[in-house]
């Protein structure tokens, strides 16, 4: 397969939108309401600058798709932080390890010195998994934070990268 990440365009959202809402009505990672309506999911995954919208496409197709921005202001918009989501019949092909370190990539151009991911639901095995890979540590988790559809209650891990 050969995959390309790029900056979204607007063209990109038909097929950006049904991988959004799979995931988000799952309620399995995210902590979206899993009701959230296209537009809702749209003003909130589609970031214009100086944040950045990425997708990983093969042959004309949406695999996957991220985005990155300033984690807090003020004081705080040194650090980054990112999401994720990739197509179900996508996933364990590297579409998320490219999608992540083209965000890291992005973000250490931009002068960020670190990426910080807020809520990453402990149950996530696979996303644990890959951030670690490359070079997120768990730096705290808050028990029960996350009402996972299956499992009840489990830890939002917060993962952290320093550049």
């Amino acid at each position: 397969m050969s995959m390309q990440v790029r900056e979204y365009r607007p063209a990109d959202w038909p097929q950006v939108w049904p991988i959004v809402r799979e995931i988000v009505r799952a309620g399995d990672a995210f902590v979206y309401d899993p009701a959230m309506t296209e537009e809702q999911a749209h003003n909130i995954w589609v970031l214009g600058p100086p944040a950045i919208t990425l997708v990983a496409v093969a042959d004309d197709r949406v695999l996957g798709t991220a985005n990155a921005y300033a984690n807090r202001p003020g004081p705080g918009a040194h650090v980054s932080t990112a999401s994720f989501m990739v197509a179900d019949d996508a996933r364990g092909k590297g579409v998320g390890t490219a999608l992540c370190r083209s965000v890291m990539e992005w973000a250490k151009e931009r002068g960020f010195v670190g990426m910080q991911f807020n809520a990453v639901a402990e149950s996530n095995h696979r996303a644990v998994d890959l951030y670690r890979r490359l070079g997120f540590e768990i730096v705290g988790t808050v028990p029960g934070a996350f009402r996972h559809p299956t499992l009840g209650r489990v830890g939002l891990h917060v993962m952290y990268c320093e550049f």
